[in-house]
């Protein structure tokens, strides 16, 4: 492990979390668990190996069992995901990556399991995002059992035509205008890919590029590019933090 990684840099709260262990032990474990937040993006299999490393330290701290799910699902590891962030869920209490969970269940081919989470969650107890995020999953699972028309009426929600700069403003309109495209109903989903465009202000998903394809324009790769190009030379934020990467989502995590 690179010497660059510091126990000093973990969250203070996860620190805390393992005030129980012995000094030396404690240091390794949050310098493993920095080290899997720094490459969880880029090198998710790395990332893994170092949160299993963490709990072969600390199977009993939760921020550890948090850590080892969600690398797990960025590497496709979807039963150890599935594991892990419910053992997460069971020492906590909390609904934190029921999204991700959901979408693990998807990706196993279990849509009713990913369904039977979003019922029986307290979504009034979730965060706009999480709840949203939540709801985007199970539509899609709907969409995976062939009730295109499920998946629609999941997602007709007053958070449609909420004003807002949120990420998830974008993806919900997103993955309402692709579900009533599965629907059958394409002018109704070109004009929520053009409304999910609009609201993409760091060119987070393709919308663009779909509402050209309904409109029958094909790009080019070189095309597309530029396409994405434009919109982030339109966006003082993605100018201004060239470095940063758009938010990402459960479905946007999951290959298709």
């Amino acid at each position: 492990m690179s010497d660059d990684i510091l126990a000093t840099d973990l969250h203070t709260e996860i620190r805390a979390e393992l005030l129980g262990l012995a000094r030396p032990v404690a240091d390794t474990v949050a310098r493993h668990l920095v080290a899997t937040g720094q490459l969880i993006d880029e090198e998710p299999e790395t990332a893994l190996a170092h949160a299993l490393a963490a709990r072969r330290l600390a199977a009993r701290i939760a921020a550890v069992r948090e850590a080892v799910g969600l690398a797990a699902y960025r590497a496709g590891q979807w039963q150890t995901a599935v594991a892990e962030l419910r053992t997460y869920h069971r020492m906590t209490g909390r609904q934190t990556h029921l999204a991700v969970l959901a979408d693990c269940e998807r990706a196993l081919g279990r849509p009713e399991r990913a369904i039977d989470i979003y019922r029986g969650a307290d979504r009034a107890g979730l965060d706009p995002a999480a709840a949203v995020e939540l709801l985007m999953v199970a539509a899609g699972a709907r969409g995976d059992l062939g009730q295109a028309a499920a998946a629609v009426a999941m997602l007709q929600v007053r958070e449609l035509t909420v004003e807002s700069a949120d990420p998830w403003v974008c993806r919900l309109r997103y993955a309402y205008a692709d579900a009533l495209l599965s629907a059958g109903r394409k002018d109704e989903a070109r004009e929520w890919f053009a409304r999910a465009a609009e609201a993409d202000e760091e060119a987070a998903t393709d919308a663009t590029e779909r509402l050209l394809e309904i409109d029958g324009v094909l790009l080019t790769e070189a095309e597309t590019d530029d396409v994405a190009d434009d919109e982030a030379d339109d966006d003082p934020a993605a100018t201004s933090h060239p470095g940063s990467s758009p938010p990402r989502s459960a479905e946007e995590d999951r290959p298709r």
